[in-house]
């Protein structure tokens, strides 16, 4: 429903009873600031001085006339003559509840398409922060808007889960895990990053294991798969707990991380090498 003209009939209905022509203008117009209510009805100074009577009398008559119950909590008199409307919040909320009935709200749905949104993108083994959130709120947002309209959406979370600081993180949970027993949670994880780049800068036995276990990793060895598969299972268990907090459609189906692509590396070297 257009509010604004709703108003404006309503007014122009009320300077017709108080004496107004038939073609007067209520210029109905939303209020610049709160103070003035909702919205302003600013044609009875024009009205008044085509009648040659006081604004403020043709505004004070125009509200004996003006019926915006169950509309409006407050209609005043500002000024020389502006009439100023405060709507009624359980009117407002009336209409927000329709809307939400009427899925639609008169939104026509478009040729489908597939669409790819790539958004979130945290990183293992560190949890999310606050350069996150725009890209995964905004990201789910564009989402919901393009489902709404008919598209077919896949959502890509692209993980950061690949790359040679996984022999380095690999090591060092090797290293605690003969240490101490026990699951590891996500916040201990950040300090579980800056301790093993430490042993990595430091201890050259540690770092050459670390190496060592890259190469391991990318070629498919079992072991080191799944130290690396325990390193993403935690970081994106409480990232999954996060999304739910955000109200964000993300699943752990949707995560499709760099480690993805490494299956495509050999394929796409030949290709480039073919083409010289």
């Amino acid at each position: 429903m257009n509010i604004q003209a709703l108003l404006s009939d309503k007014v122009t209905q009320a300077l017709i009873a108080a004496g107004a022509p038939a073609d007067c203008e209520p210029q109905v117009r939303q209020s610049a600031k709160a103070q003035f209510g909702d919205y302003q009805a600013n044609g009875v100074m024009s009205v008044a001085k085509k009648l040659g009577m006081p604004p403020r009398q043709l505004a004070e008559q125009v509200l004996n006339h003006l019926d915006l119950a169950g509309i409006a909590s407050k209609v005043e008199i500002a000024g020389p003559g502006f009439i100023n409307i405060f709507l009624d919040p359980a009117y407002l909320s009336g209409l927000v509840e329709s809307a939400v009935l009427n899925e639609r709200i008169g939104i026509p749905q478009v040729a489908p398409q597939t669409i790819v949104v790539d958004y979130s993108a945290p990183n293992v083994a560190k949890e999310m922060h606050v350069g996150h959130l725009r890209s995964t709120i905004i990201g789910d947002a564009a989402v919901r808007t393009l489902e709404f309209l008919g598209h077919n959406v896949i959502r890509a979370n692209h993980v950061g889960d690949w790359g040679t600081q996984f022999g380095m993180l690999i090591a060092y949970l090797e290293k605690q895990q003969n240490e101490n027993a026990g699951e590891m949670a996500l916040a201990d994880l950040e300090g579980f990053y800056r301790e093993a780049k430490k042993h990595y800068d430091e201890d050259e036995a540690f770092a050459e294991r670390a190496r060592n276990y890259v190469v391991k990793l990318q070629s498919g060895d079992e072991y080191c798969r799944k130290m690396w598969r325990k390193l993403v299972d935690i970081t994106m268990t409480q990232n999954q707990i996060t999304y739910e907090r955000l109200n964000v459609t993300l699943t752990r189906d949707d995560v499709m991380g760099e480690s993805l692509y490494n299956p495509m590396l050999a394929g796409i070297v030949a290709d480039l090498k073919a083409k010289g």
